[in-house]
């Protein structure tokens, strides 16, 4: 798992570094204590807890501005909205449900290039006008009998929180709010519509040996 950073948060079980920076981090602990073993055995536990819960997870739950896209909404001259969709992400979208896990799209807004985007990938579980996420995620689990640490959620801003501290998997877009990341257990390298999607896909399907091509 070398394309994201994981952070702390409850539900881990140990501090994790930054990937990309692992070996900085390491160096970092070294200290006249002799804590260095130390550091490094909760770096491997945490690594170790976040493959744990990928293995887990049957439904992955997207946000849609700021996640399947760059989070800028544009109108045209009669007040239509346009959306920009990443094309490796909608890839993405179809290794995961070829894989045997669920896709569904839980966001805020009302948009009807939304639902044509669903169509196209095969997603058929879409909440839009969701002003209370968490009661969404709730009937979602509900209907399919899941439990939370089976769901992932990617979100990019604070109205995603309660799902964060829900789902077994967090995960978040390089450029999401800072204050949703003590929330999550990963955040992308990639930007929200520039690939985070896939990105999180890719990490999920590698951590359960489901990363081939189609």
């Amino acid at each position: 798992m070398d394309t994201a950073t994981r952070l702390p948060r409850s539900k881990v079980t140990a501090t994790p570094c930054s990937c990309e920076n692992a070996g900085a981090g390491a160096g970092a602990s070294v200290q006249s204590n002799g804590n260095t073993v130390a550091s490094v055995q909760k770096m491997k536990k945490a690594k170790t807890s976040i493959q744990s819960k990928i293995k887990k997870i049957k439904l992955l739950l997207l946000d849609v501005d700021g996640v399947m896209t760059d989070g800028r909404i544009i109108l045209d001259n009669q007040g239509n909205e346009l959306k920009a969709f990443h094309v490796r992400d909608g890839h993405g979208i179809k290794l995961a449900q070829r894989a045997g896990i669920m896709v569904g799209i839980i966001t805020g807004r009302k948009s009807e290039v939304v639902n044509v985007r669903a169509r196209e990938l095969g997603i058929q579980e879409v909440h839009q006008g969701a002003l209370d996420k968490i009661t969404v995620y709730e009937t979602l689990i509900g209907k399919y009998g899941l439990k939370d640490d089976e769901v992932a959620y990617m979100g990019d801003d604070i109205v995603d929180i309660g799902i964060f501290d829900r789902a077994g998997v967090a995960a978040t877009v390089a450029d999401s709010d800072p204050a949703v990341k003590p929330h999550v257990d990963l955040v992308m390298k990639a930007a929200g519509g520039r690939g985070a999607v896939r990105e999180f896909i890719n990490l999920i399907l590698k951590n359960r040996d489901k990363l081939r091509a189609p």
